[in-house]
């Protein structure tokens, strides 16, 4: 006998894990004048998407970096094309709309981040990210076969067609399109996502800066700090740090690789404490503090050849709250 009633629809499939947010991560890219501390953005592109890494929408804007805008052979954007267009601090809430709840996607994240960092200090606004996942460590936990970490390899690798390498909006679509497969192909697996804390920059102070060639403005370009050169550490080395006991003053600090705090900021932290920071890895270094320890770098390399602790930024942040005194 043939059963003529209906049948219930079948489930949907489970979506990929993903972090907490009022929705999936957006892939963003931002060009800028440079790579230093005192560059800007001058353009800034997001796609919002979905639990299942589907485009919800997209969002583009050109920035006025108030100042000469840098390789224009790279992004194609000159002084003419920028000098209408609205200053960070003016697309600041609307961009932080598109991030807000959300974790930041990007191809080599931690310089993204650390340029929104600044712009929202300049803006005296804080930047509404709490974490950040770059793709090329995803791709490393992916262990996608990829003759470089180029985000065109990756484009590649999962055949997406790159339209307009380095201009924000097409580089945040081949960024959301390669993502959507590498979420799905991590929940498959079984993956971890390899997230990383945003922590805010709010250490800002202004510094006269003379205005760059292009821009005839009152531009007053900020800096994080003075650069300068450390004082010497007034205690004597105690050795290692050993696990389960405190960091003691005179301990000296290394550190390896992306933190989620501005380097330079968490150096002074250590310093303030009465902690050594070490340029390098020697048989004299207490700690190393790397938030990828499997990493090939020569610190990380050198760390396991010596026998070196290695912690990550987190536990070294909360070993930074109870420093023990220095002997005698």
């Amino acid at each position: 006998m043939v059963d003529h009633r209906p049948r219930a629809p079948a489930p949907p499939p489970a979506p990929p894990p993903r972090p907490a947010g009022a929705g999936g991560p957006p892939p963003l890219d931002v060009e800028t004048t440079g790579l230093a501390r005192e560059d800007r953005i001058v353009s800034a592109a997001v796609y919002r998407l979905d639990a299942q890494g589907n485009v919800e929408d997209h969002w583009y804007t050109l920035v006025n970096p108030q100042r000469d805008p840098g390789p224009v052979w790279i992004h194609g954007l000159t002084s003419d094309m920028l000098q209408d267009a609205p200053l960070f601090k003016d697309i600041a809430e609307e961009f932080a709309g598109r991030l807000a709840d959300r974790v930041l996607v990007a191809h080599n994240a931690i310089f993204d981040w650390q340029m929104i960092a600044r712009e929202y200090a300049r803006a005296e606004e804080t930047a509404p990210v709490r974490q950040r996942l770059c793709t090329i460590a995803l791709s490393k936990e992916l262990n996608l076969p990829l003759p470089n970490h180029k985000l065109e390899s990756l484009a590649a690798h999962f055949g997406v067609v790159q339209q307009r390498a380095h201009h924000a909006l097409d580089d945040a679509r081949v960024l959301a399109e390669a993502f959507r497969p590498s979420l799905h192909a991590a929940a498959r697996d079984g993956v971890r996502l390899p997230l990383l804390e945003c922590r805010p920059l709010t250490e800002w102070s202004d510094s006269a800066a003379t205005p760059r060639i292009g821009y005839q403005s009152s531009y007053r370009g900020g800096g994080w700090r003075p650069s300068r050169k450390r004082p010497a550490c007034p205690h004597p080395n105690p050795g290692r740090f050993e696990d389960g006991k405190p960091l003691k003053q005179g301990m000296r600090i290394a550190f390896s690789g992306d933190t989620s705090v501005e380097r330079e900021l968490l150096e002074d932290r250590a310093v303030e404490a009465g902690l050594h920071i070490a340029t390098s890895v020697s048989r004299l270094t207490s700690l190393l503090v790397t938030n990828d320890p499997d990493s090939a770098t020569s610190k990380t390399v050198k760390a396991k050849s010596f026998g070196t602790p290695v912690v990550d930024e987190a536990a070294f942040t909360q070993l930074l709250r109870d420093v023990a005194a220095a002997d005698g």
